[in-house]
Parts: structure tokens; sequence; C-alpha cells
């Protein structure tokens, strides 16, 4: 489906407030809110997870290592050189993200535990087995913080979802060094 990038300008009246208040926030429209715009309901949902998920309480590294998880699990390059970027400028071991990258598990507990969820959590679509809460729940993950995990893993399956819908979105310029696949 060709979904052009769209800015505030060519963007539909209800769109443009949203773009204008992503910007503000990151500095930039990345590509991918920008070829949504063409909805403004798309985009309002879009923007009202991305809010969600990043004005949490749930650590930032954790909620990154989900993206990638979901984004290798549901073949998503972008959602993947997106949260690569950001694992990178938050400092995790660059042989970590390379792993993750890959379908494997990250080697910190805690972060390895997240993976093995957000992974199960789409690809299960939501029949987790016991035995993957249970790590979690071993890695010290509470029922709260599983549950701030369906918020990142719809966030980014519904990033995957528009990301294959256009055949790929063409990455921002600062996630270009992070190209997957």
């Amino acid at each position: 489906m060709n979904l052009p990038i769209l800015t505030s300008e060519s963007a539909p009246a209800g769109s443009r407030a949203i773009l204008d208040g992503i910007e503000a926030d990151l500095g930039f429209v990345p590509n991918l809110a920008a070829t949504i715009a063409a909805s403004p309901t798309l985009l309002a949902g879009f923007d009202g997870l991305r809010r969600a998920v990043g004005g949490g309480s749930f650590d930032p590294v954790r909620r990154e290592v989900a993206g990638v998880a979901v984004g290798v699990a549901v073949d998503n390059a972008y959602g993947v050189a997106f949260h690569s970027t950001v694992l990178g400028r938050l400092g995790v071991d660059r042989d970590d993200i390379e792993a993750m990258r890959r379908g494997a598990e990250p080697r910190d507990e805690v972060h390895a535990a997240v993976y093995a969820f957000a992974r199960a959590l789409v690809l299960d679509r939501g029949a987790v087995d016991e035995a993957v809460v249970r790590r979690a729940a071993a890695a010290g993950l509470g029922q709260d913080d599983l549950l701030q995990l369906v918020t990142e893993c719809a966030f980014a399956t519904l990033v995957g979802l528009v990301d294959n819908l256009a055949g790929r979105i063409e990455l921002d310029e600062p996630l270009r060094p992070q190209a997957w696949k």
C-alpha cells in the first residue's frame, strides 16, 4: 500500500495538531507518524499509545527491549531500528542489542525475561505460556510490570502493522545506522 510521508501542511486538518505535538516532544516528526497522518484517528491512537508507554513508570531499557522483541517477532524493520537506536543511547551493550536483533535474548536476566515475555505475548496472541510468566516473576517483574509490557507490545505491534502494510517505511536519518534486515 502506498502510504506517503505527509507534513503538517499536507496532512488532514485533524492530524496537524498531533503532528505538531509529536514534533514538540521529539524535535522532529518520525516518518512513521508522518505516514499514518493521513488518518487522524490512527494518528491519535498512535500518539496516545506513544505517550502512555513513554510516560509510565516502567524502566525505559525494559520498554525498549520489549520493542525490539516485538519488532523482530512481527518483522517490523522500522520498530527494530527505532528501539535499537534508543537502546544504544541508553547505554545497552552492543552485543546484547545485536543478539536481540537476531531473535536471541540479552544476557541480563531481567531483560531476557522481558524479551521472552514480549515475544511470547505477540506470537501467542496473549496466550502466554505459564512458564514464561513464572520466569518473569522470578526475575522480579510484577503483574503491573507485565501489564505495562502489554501496552508497549500493543504500541510496537501497531508500528509493525503499519510498517508492513506500507512495505517498509523509509527510516529517518537517525535510525538508518540501525537498519534491520
